[in-house]
């Protein structure tokens, strides 16, 4: 895979043979999916933005979303559209939308755009909205139908709107619904790059391209990302990080029925990671038929918690219900920021007690708990731990996971690039909207 992008047995949706390129991402060289000239394209588009643009919104689902949100929490955190223009480095407010067709969420969006819009022309001055849509085709439902009504609306509000689409480069006759609408209406475009899917996306354009937005590290990321493949080149399980994780979760699986896998990152921002890996884990290994056609129904249910908030929600079940699961930590060994817990109350003594330790003694203390209270119980449990919470040791972080579903699907023989059961309700969706209009 990793020499030449083949993979035994693998098809696109239609049947022909298709390579799989992700992990090319992270080696920015000529020649490349990723290489100088396009990363460079995206530094400029986000140092276009600084102080010309009030307000981003990102259009997009799965693969499109997902790995976009781990990027912006991890870098701008929850907060981030309530500092100033100079908090932010003159980068713009950033938005989600197209990830559900919610009628209510996207209502209050244009609603808060027009209000903040109001608030900017009546000191005189041009309130501008950037909305990036990410779709390979142009036709995915939740995404196109989002945009088309945020768009609409936004500009009969009189607010200057710009549009800048993410999709597949093909010309000519090969060209896709948005990349023609993007070039009929002089829209920019970059690249989602055949060879990777969705769940891959966030190490190229798909991703990128939101980082650019909110001036996250670009650079540090892929090379976070490249130096995880270059600590997985051998074959020596011990020596390489995803196999060794991957043989672990196959053996649990395969051998100990753990069917579940709980992905729990101790720290808030980190949540967006654990939900970018549903998609990753579900989508690669969760199918019905090996390479030789048996029916097999592989794969772990993944499930989203967090750190010390599921503790107090979900640890009961995982303590105590069925020996069926499989619970990952991830954790930071140096926080960025870390308040001392004061003594605010000394007369109270059970408060006392949690006096002048720091917030990351606190959550360290819960997390080495819990994992020793599972392992007590003979219910596996794994910690993944970073150094620090930067964009090179997230990029690290999500290539090994991406990495190790691809050999895990080897281990498995299954066929960790494809998605047939998403095809299947796309083929009753299709017709059934047809039917509403008619």
């Amino acid at each position: 895979m990793r020499a030449t992008g083949e993979v035994r047995g693998h098809l696109s949706k239609d049947g022909t043979p298709e390579l799989v390129l992700f992990t090319q991402l992270p080696y920015v060289e000529d020649g490349n999916l990723n290489n100088p000239a396009s990363i460079q394209r995206l530094k400029d588009f986000g140092q276009s933005l600084r102080y010309s643009t009030d307000a981003v919104v990102s259009f997009g689902i799965g693969g499109s979303y997902l790995g976009n949100k781990v990027l912006f929490d991890v870098h701008a955190g929850e907060f981030w559209n309530s500092k100033s223009t100079a908090e932010r480095n003159g980068y713009p407010e950033l938005y989600f939308s197209g990830n559900n067709i919610d009628p209510q969420r996207t209502t209050d969006l244009i609603d808060c755009l027009k209000r903040k819009a109001i608030q900017k022309v009546a000191s005189g001055e041009t309130y501008k909205v950037t909305l990036i849509v990410i779709s390979k085709s142009g036709s995915t439902l939740d995404t196109m139908s989002s945009f088309m009504v945020v768009c609409d609306a936004l500009q009969l509000a009189n607010i200057t709107v710009q549009v800048v689409t993410v999709t597949d480069p093909a010309e000519g006759a090969n060209r896709t619904l948005l990349k023609k609408l993007a070039d009929d209406q002089g829209w920019p475009s970059f690249s989602v790059p055949d060879g990777v899917g969705g769940r891959f996306s966030v190490f190229c354009d798909v991703g990128l391209v939101t980082a650019a937005c909110i001036g996250f590290d670009i650079d540090a990321f892929l090379a976070g990302a490249r130096d995880m493949d270059q600590a997985c080149l051998t074959g020596e399980p011990r020596s390489n990080p995803a196999l060794f994780n991957a043989a672990l979760k196959y053996l649990a699986a395969e051998k100990y029925n753990r069917d579940i896998e709980i992905f729990m990152p101790y720290g808030d921002y980190l949540k967006s990671v654990a939900e970018w890996y549903v998609q990753l884990l579900a989508e690669s290994l969760g199918k019905r038929a090996d390479r030789e056609g048996n029916t097999v129904y592989y794969g772990r249910t993944p499930v989203v918690a967090v750190g010390t908030t599921d503790m107090h929600a979900q640890t009961q079940q995982h303590q105590d219900g069925k020996k069926n699961k499989v619970v990952q930590f991830v954790q930071l060994a140096d926080w960025s920021t870390n308040p001392l817990v004061p003594n605010v109350f000394p007369a109270v003594a059970k408060l006392a007690e949690i006096a002048d330790l720091t917030m990351s003694q606190a959550l360290d203390a819960a997390l080495d708990s819990n994992a020793e209270a599972l392992a007590a119980d003979n219910r596996f449990n794994a910690a993944f731990i970073l150094p620090r919470l930067s964009a090179y040791h997230l990029g690290e972080l999500l290539y090994l996971l991406a990495l190790s579903v691809a050999y895990e699907g080897e281990l498995a023989n299954v066929d960790a690039f494809d998605q047939p059961g998403v095809e299947a309700y796309k083929k009753i969706l299709g017709p059934r909207l047809k039917a509403l209009k008619a």
